[in-house]
């Protein structure tokens, strides 16, 4: 791999208050090789910044790339080569707004993450969870409700098919395995109702408490963790203290609820982009009546509980959890973080944080030497304001992932 300098950089390191500037970055075989105040000699491509900003790539905790329409129940019935040509286009979209990694929290498999390393399409660095384990009637569950229970959805891999049916300490220690066995980096769990799904209601709990500890319990054993969807406290605390290391969404937590989080360690990735989303399209896009009516009841909770859980000390991962259409607003979530939350924090929450959850603060967050060389150039200076990472990426002149420039607009300007 041909090694790239950055040179004349204003560095953006999200553990430091202001730019760092006249830095020079040199990348060598994907990796970061060097960071100096200094020029660096080297025999590769030289890209002059100018005082450009470069900065880590992003990381979004909270995507689903298979999720390439908004009723989700009538898209486990399309095709599976139909949906995964579909997610082409939406992971590079991904990558062209500057979004180096995401954590995929149900649906994504080992094929889609292998296709990406391979080069078959071109897109962000891929944690599958593959599909999401709900129990019978929970978030996971898609089938409308009848006067008769049709046997559970089927259990054969379908691209389409965000979630799958486990009911039963037993048979959810089986679809643990199963997932791990098939490629999951992590472990998705619904702990609660949620908006997508047809007959839970947003405050119904998930998984029994065994069976929460079932899931904790087969990840750890194969050194891995357990994410959990949840919105109300009763939930989220059930689920922390079984073991869950990150919660999504969180709207509906109290002061309480954040304290037990901090004291655990727990992690809570907001995704407050997707209800602005599926406020105002979800349906003009598909999304089920039932669904439209459960939005109101999360929408506005969740830009409140940020400042509680800041107070609270409880680290913020910044997720989107866009569907169908709806994925080109995914910038917009650091547009409603830096609302409420400093320029930096809503960036220390796409870098270092979604980082440590990932188990990978020694490879990506920050552009230091061993890291992976995924890196954005950026025409502004983001921690002042965030607008200039909004958008598809128009502000973004170059995007680097793993030490290949995959968008250079600097060679027009």
């Amino acid at each position: 791999m041909t090694a790239v300098l950055f040179a004349n950089a204003a560095l953006l390191d999200p553990l430091e208050p202001e730019l760092l500037e006249g830095r020079h970055v040199l990348i060598e075989d994907g990796i970061v090789r060097e960071v100096s105040d200094r020029p660096l000699k080297h025999r590769g491509t030289t890209i002059d910044l100018k005082g450009k900003t470069l900065m880590p790539g992003l990381i979004d905790l909270h995507v689903h790339l298979c999720a390439t329409q908004l009723n989700l129940s009538s898209q486990a019935h399309v095709p599976n080569v139909l949906v995964t040509l579909r997610a082409v286009p939406i992971m590079r979209a991904m990558l062209r707004r500057g979004f180096t990694t995401v954590r995929d929290a149900g649906g994504a498999g080992a094929p889609l993450k292998q296709a990406l390393e391979e080069g078959l399409a071109e897109g962000p660095r891929v944690f599958v969870s593959g599909r999401a384990l709900s129990q019978t009637g929970g978030h996971g569950d898609g089938r409308m409700r009848s006067d008769f229970l049709h046997d559970a959805p089927c259990q054969c891999v379908r691209v389409g098919a965000i979630g799958r049916v486990a009911d039963g300490v037993d048979a959810v220690r089986r679809a643990v395995r199963e997932e791990l066995q098939m490629g999951a980096d992590q472990i998705k769990i619904m702990a609660s109702g949620g908006v997508a799904s047809p007959t839970d209601p947003v405050g119904s709990l998930g998984y029994s408490e065994d069976e929460i500890r079932a899931a904790v319990a087969e990840a750890h054993g194969r050194q891995t963790y357990v994410m959990a969807h949840a919105y109300t406290a009763e939930a989220i605390q059930r689920a922390v203290r079984c073991g869950v290391r990150t919660i999504e969404h969180g709207n509906l937590a109290d002061e309480e609820t954040a304290r037990v989080m901090a004291e655990h360690g727990a992690y809570v990735v907001p995704t407050l982009i997707t209800y602005d989303a599926l406020a105002s399209e979800g349906a003009q896009y598909g999304l089920p009546p039932e669904s439209v009516v459960k939005i109101a009841a999360v929408h506005e909770a969740g830009k409140h509980s940020l400042e509680m859980f800041k107070r609270a000390g409880v680290k913020m991962g910044l997720g989107t959890d866009l569907l169908g259409e709806s994925h080109r607003h995914q910038s917009d979530e650091l547009r409603i973080r830096a609302e409420i939350l400093s320029p930096a924090e809503a960036i220390a929450s796409a870098t270092v944080v979604g980082a440590e959850v990932l188990g990978m603060q020694d490879r990506l967050g920050r552009l230091v030497p061993g890291a992976y060389a995924d890196a954005l150039v950026v025409d502004g200076n983001p921690l002042r304001s965030v607008d200039c990472l909004l958008g598809q990426g128009e502000h973004i002149p170059l995007v680097m992932k793993g030490g290949k420039i995959h968008f250079n607009a600097l060679e027009q300007a």
